[in-house]
């Protein structure tokens, strides 16, 4: 019963992420979100100093492919060499790749193009949805899951998941300072990475419960 719950809870949580993303691709397509763009650009540029563009030039690389390489490197030895779970290796490298896989998609479909104004680093490629924003919540929230699973203490749970936010949003807003990234284009990440992380959760759990079933047979 606790578990069909959690996977009505995936359910609809992937249902929020997928109107909350369309409705995010329409007002862009239709040209509707570009003064909340601007000002919250502005609002956030407006905080720029040498010190904060070395700290947000850092958490942009935390967000990055070759970091998120070695996290899922080293929990992967974790899960697979002293937790015995290979389910959730397999898990964690499904979300990782999708991720980047759906991203590369989107990119390709929306084709917008990045900001052109104060751009404090240089990148290429097309703006929405964002890639870090996409891989910094599939990651961090994946891996939020997997622990939560193993750690039963309420402290560490909570601990893991504020962490993981704040990891997620300043994440997320260090694109905007550094001017690679409009803000809606995170917002589209985050949407679009919840879906993903729903659904590869959801057949996560009814794997586990068809793997738990068969032990009573």
């Amino acid at each position: 019963m606790k578990l069909k719950g959690h996977l009505l809870s995936a359910f609809l949580i992937g249902l929020v992420s997928l109107i909350g993303f369309s409705f995010i691709a329409i007002l862009i397509s239709a040209q509707k979100i570009v003064r909340f763009d601007q000002a919250l650009i502005s609002f956030i540029q407006g905080f720029e100093s040498q010190t904060l563009t070395s700290i947000m030039k850092f958490f942009t690389f935390i967000g990055s492919f070759p970091l998120v390489l070695v996290l899922f490197l080293i929990v992967s030895f974790i899960l697979y060499s002293v937790l015995q779970s290979r389910a959730e290796v397999l898990l964690l490298g499904t979300v990782i790749i999708g991720t980047q896989v759906i991203n590369q998609v989107l990119k390709m479909f929306f084709h917008r193009a990045r900001p052109d104004f104060h751009l404090l680093i240089d990148v290429s490629g097309y703006s929405f949805p964002s890639g870090h924003a996409m891989s910094a919540f599939s990651v961090y929230g994946i891996l939020t899951f997997v622990f939560w699973r193993h750690i039963p203490n309420r402290y560490w749970r909570t601990t893991i998941v504020l962490l993981s936010s704040i990891f997620i949003l300043i994440i997320g807003t260090s694109r905007i300072y550094l001017g690679v990234h409009y803000p809606s284009d995170i917002i589209g990440g985050y949407f679009a990475s919840a879906i993903w992380l729903t659904v590869a959760i959801w057949f996560f759990q009814r794997y586990k419960e068809k793997q738990f079933e068969k032990s009573f047979l």
